[in-house]
């Protein structure tokens, strides 16, 4: 079973940064998507970034909230990925979840249902 661990989160004020990190335990595996999903209190589980391969080619996503402020990259080698959060705000506290996916869907928005993996998820607090 693949274990799936992220780590970086943490408190920080408004307008910080952190730096979010995610590593899968099997090395044989190829991970062709790499996405970070982020759950608040009382609300449903959303996308924030993702990475999807795609040929040679590595095709980011963004949400809208946080777009500009957020970079996600990827070390398929280690099979890790990051999440760099700049300029935060009060409302990116949630808990963040790491999902590694196999085989992501080919569709213009990044999709993976099946043959993933999430991590346990590393709680963020932006205070104001």
């Amino acid at each position: 079973q693949v274990q799936v661990v992220e780590s970086g989160g943490g408190l920080v004020q408004t307008g910080g940064s952190l730096k979010l990190s995610c590593a899968a335990s099997d090395s044989s595996i190829n991970f062709y998507g790499m996405a970070w999903y982020r759950q608040a209190p009382g609300m449903q589980r959303e996308l924030v970034a993702a990475s999807r391969l795609v040929g040679d080619a590595d095709k980011l996503s963004y949400a809208d909230s946080v777009r500009g402020r957020f970079t996600i990259s990827r070390d398929n080698a280690k099979k890790t990925v990051f999440l760099q959060m700049n300029s935060l705000k009060p409302e990116d506290t949630a808990v963040y979840y790491c999902q590694m996916c196999r085989w992501p869907a080919l569709t213009n928005n990044y999709d993976c249902r099946t043959d993933h993996y999430w991590g346990q998820g590393t709680q963020v607090t932006v205070s104001s």
